[in-house]
């Protein structure tokens, strides 16, 4: 036992590097200059742009500008963003608990819809039930979420008016943020209504981020039922006469949710990459946490944890849509 923990842990190592040197070359490979994005519409001569280069540390060999970065994300020094000059710790902090309720309300919602779907399906072998829980998963893990997401929009929201459009919270609602967490916070606040209005703002976007791992949970389910179904001893819990229900819920689940467990893990990574998309479609990336990526993606600036970069990006010059607006 000791030496598969000690097998497992020292994958880190690898698996960081591996990581980290994926996030700090990929994003040089995108066009453009840091500084000149920098510089907004105004421009920059060529003399000032030498000295910004030098500044910043961009004249130095990649090698060593990656050594800085790494040697400071270790000592827990992540830097300032280039967009907001905050540092990064401190935003990630603010923002991210909103990302993380988001994505649990999307795994809550696969795991309700997508486990009951796949045991009947295994139960119901060839029906239609069958045929039509299989055709549902492959469509709604084919589906793009922005599509997925401007249709619900379009149905929900213009159309049959149940939902709202965009946003985490009605305008009448004020919540003053304690845990980070909207769903908490507005249940303990005095505002009564605050919580049902966070939970109507949270339907759709979780329906959306949610699909894909449904798909996939559904699916997962449906052929680890089957094959257990198949055994021996459900066989021979079937002929002493138990019920379907005790056989199906109790022998045969328990021992197929054993590669479905593995599966829901392994969508939880999903889940944070998607909700990239799914809160730019409803106007939820002010507030949540996929800002810093959608900004820094946008201005092609590189890993906010580069101390070199402390000036602020011009991103309302340079026709980013999430860029901070001044105040009135």
């Amino acid at each position: 036992m000791l030496r598969f923990v000690v097998t497992r842990l020292s994958l880190i190592v690898p698996t960081f590097i591996g990581m980290t040197l994926l996030a700090f070359f990929l994003v040089r490979l995108v066009p453009g200059d840091p500084i000149e994005t920098m510089a907004g519409e105004r421009g920059i001569d060529a003399a000032r742009h030498e000295q910004l280069v030098k500044e910043y540390g961009f004249d130095r060999p990649v090698l060593v500008q990656y050594g800085i970065y790494i040697g400071r994300v270790l000592h827990g020094d992540l830097g300032k963003s280039i967009i907001t000059q905050e540092p990064v710790i401190s935003e990630f902090g603010a923002l991210f608990p909103a990302t993380v309720e988001l994505a649990l309300c999307a795994i809550l919602f696969a795991l309700l819809v997508g486990i009951p779907a796949g045991i009947i399906a295994a139960v119901r072998r060839n029906s239609v039930f069958d045929h039509g829980v299989m055709a549902t998963s492959l469509t709604g893990y084919s589906m793009p979420i922005f599509w997925w997401g401007l249709l619900l929009i379009l149905l929900f929201s213009v159309q049959l008016g149940w939902t709202p459009v965009s946003g985490r919270l009605a305008v009448q609602y004020f919540i003053e943020p304690k845990t980070g967490f909207l769903l908490i916070d507005s249940l303990l606040s005095d505002d009564k209504g605050a919580f049902r209005s966070a939970v109507v703002h949270l339907i759709l976007p979780a329906i959306v981020l949610g699909t894909n791992p449904l798909a996939v949970i559904a699916r997962m389910t449906r052929s680890a039922m089957l094959e257990v179904l198949g055994e021996d001893y459900i066989r021979t819990a079937r002929a002493k006469g138990l019920p379907p229900l005790r056989v199906v819920g109790v022998h045969a689940l328990r021992n197929a949710l054993i590669p479905v467990v593995t599966v829901i893990g392994l969508q939880v990574g999903v889940l944070f990459t998607g909700a990239i998309l799914t809160e730019t479609i409803f106007s939820l990336t002010r507030a949540f946490g996929s800002r810093i990526e959608i900004c820094r993606l946008w201005l092609k600036s590189f890993p906010p944890r580069s101390r070199w970069l402390r000036r602020p990006a011009r991103c309302a010059s340079s026709g980013c849509p999430f860029a901070p607006t001044a105040a009135p």
